[in-house]
């Protein structure tokens, strides 16, 4: 599903050249549960934009769901981000003073689903993170784990080829962390193919698969399959 060969990332002003990520080769299979670990400044965080569709290495090849990103042009790329990623943010990025229903539906407006299936699927995927009976409640009135749980089913909205989570339970508490990492295993469980970006081990732990960046190259490359915790 995801292959990303020998991907570099340069990032240049007049006087410093900065890499980013150096080399870096790996592959994703569908149905497949992946961590991405590394210290601020390891290229975590440039990796998850080249993922996402939301920046394009210096070289090197990725490649989604069979297509070269590299070789879509703008359009193309929102087109890819839409139909075939479902991003979930530390930040929520909910709409405020509107009901989490209408937050799940704005990607399939964009897509132009029509109106009685955007509903249909939006309160599915609700139903399916636990809120059912706060789907026509606004964002400030959910807590903040809610409100991660309305992303979730933003992202899941568009049946999208994987599900990016950059440090989803960041912003939250951690029995509600647990809370999002559990739904995370069952989306898992049912077949989504999810890559998480985060910096705290007792949450990646939660995948069945670690990938470790340090200084822009994987140093570490790790199966988890019985999830069990690899740091004391």
């Amino acid at each position: 599903m995801i292959s990303l060969s020998h991907i570099t990332k340069i990032y240049k002003t007049e006087t410093i050249e900065t890499k980013a990520l150096d080399d870096v080769s790996f592959e994703i299979k569908k149905g497949e549960f992946v961590a991405i670990m590394g210290p601020s400044g390891s290229g975590k965080s440039t990796l998850m934009h080249i993922l996402g569709a939301l920046d394009l290495p210096t070289s090197g090849t990725y490649t989604l769901d069979n297509e070269t990103v590299s070789a879509l042009s703008e359009d193309e790329l929102a087109d890819m981000r839409n139909r075939k990623i479902g991003f979930i943010f530390q930040a929520f990025n909910l709409l405020p003073r509107t009901t989490a229903i209408k937050n799940v539906m704005i990607p399939m407006m964009y897509a132009g689903v029509p109106k009685e299936e955007r509903i249909s699927r939006a309160k599915k995927y609700l139903e399916m993170v636990g809120l059912k009976d706060r789907m026509y409640h606004t964002s400030n009135q959910i807590s903040g784990g809610q409100q991660q749980r309305v992303a979730i089913a933003r992202g899941l909205a568009m049946n999208p080829a994987i599900l990016l989570a950059d440090e989803p339970t960041g912003n939250i508490a951690t029995a509600q962390a647990e809370e999002i990492m559990n739904i995370f295993e069952e989306l898992n469980d049912k077949g989504h193919t999810i890559i998480m970006i985060t910096h705290e081990p007792d949450i990646a732990h939660h995948a069945k698969r670690i990938i470790i960046l340090r200084d822009g190259k994987i140093i570490s490359d790790v199966k988890n399959g019985k999830r069990k915790k690899l740091w004391n």
